[in-house]
């Protein structure tokens, strides 16, 4: 792998995940050398959106494609976003002692 190399994830970690980064996101290697076995890769969105993540991924956990795509990275970003719980939803739970032994 080289600088501007266009990478996809193949591994879901929870150091990735707690960037925002999941397993089939596409994103390119932003800088010339790997730093202990880790690559610095900028997880971009389209257009003018705020990029994803900007993070170091090791190398074992990366695979080069041919060319990037960002709308990939959006669909599994909404993905995980509708999977995890909202304000509202943690709200009804803290509210619901129905369950609840004493």
């Amino acid at each position: 792998m080289k600088y501007l190399d266009c990478v996809e994830v193949i591994a879901e970690k929870p150091e990735y995940a707690k960037e925002g980064v999941h397993k089939g996101m596409h994103g390119v290697i932003w800088e010339p050398e790997p730093d202990n076995g880790s690559w610095d890769v900028l997880i971009p969105q389209c257009g003018e959106k705020e990029d994803i993540a900007d993070l170091y991924i090791k190398e074992e956990d990366l695979k080069l494609v041919p060319i990037m795509n960002a709308a990939v990275n959006e669909e599994i970003k909404a993905q995980f976003e509708r999977s995890e719980p909202t304000a509202k939803d943690l709200e009804k739970k803290a509210d619901d002692l129905s369950d609840y032994l004493i």
